[in-house]
């Protein structure tokens, strides 16, 4: 009888002492895995102060809270760094110039050009600039350009010519910097002149700004209405909506 006695108890004292002191963190069963919602299982992300149990995702701030997106607003991309000294009575004054393309790849571009006395400084600067004068160009059907263009720019000239889905960009440093982060994805370009990356960007911006739209040379010509070419505007982005 003694012995059954011993039995029952045994379970009980163990239970007593499996309890979890006030102010100590709950230990993992030895059974195997405890799910989140368990009350012994301490779940990742638990305050080290505090009864609050919440899931990473769920805290306020901390690990895991808040967290943002890491994608950047607007692609970027360093074309030239120059070295540029000067030299005084009292030695040589090196600085830095950065040239900088920037873009969202939806035909917004921009581009800037800032000197500093370090290269990181000088393209932090850079990119501040161009962020603060964005261009637009409307991208035509299958990634290329409405039409021919030529941009000059000092002693360069730029030729942007419209190519088959499938072209590429066939374009040098400078130019493909511009035209890929713009978004145009086929297109066929020829630099004359004088190459350097400055004279390149601008004479290619200036090419970029001179497309003119469809609808606009229509109400230039007379053939169609302003509230027409609007109705077909919104008709075409409809269309591409379904």
């Amino acid at each position: 009888m003694a012995e059954e006695e011993m039995k029952v108890v045994a379970p009980a004292e163990n239970a007593e002492e499996a309890k979890p002191v006030e102010g100590e963190r709950p230990q993992r069963r030895q059974g195997g895995y405890e799910p989140h919602g368990s009350q012994s299982a301490p779940r990742p992300g638990d305050r080290k102060f505090g009864n609050h149990r919440g899931r990473p995702g769920e805290r306020r701030g901390g690990r895991g809270g808040f967290r943002r997106s890491n994608e950047p607003e607007y692609l970027e991309r360093v074309v030239a760094i120059n070295r540029i000294s000067k030299t005084t009575a009292g030695g040589k004054n090196v600085r830095f110039s950065a040239l900088v393309v920037i873009g969202d790849g939806k035909g917004k571009y921009s581009f800037a050009s800032s000197k500093s006395g370090e290269v990181p400084d000088a393209i932090k600067k850079s990119l501040t600039q161009a962020k603060k004068h964005l261009y637009n160009i409307k991208i035509a059907k299958g990634g290329t350009l409405a039409h021919e263009v030529e941009g000059k720019f000092g002693a360069t000239r730029v030729v942007l010519k419209p190519a088959k889905p499938g072209t590429g960009i066939i374009a040098g440093g400078p130019v493909r910097a511009i035209l890929e982060l713009a978004g145009i994805k086929n297109v066929v370009s020829k630099v004359y002149g004088s190459r350097t990356a400055v004279n390149v960007i601008h004479a290619t911006h200036n090419g970029l700004s001179s497309l003119k739209e469809y609808g606009k040379i229509m109400v230039l010509r007379g053939l169609k209405t302003e509230e027409e070419v609007r109705a077909a505007e919104k008709a075409q982005l409809v269309k591409g909506d379904k």
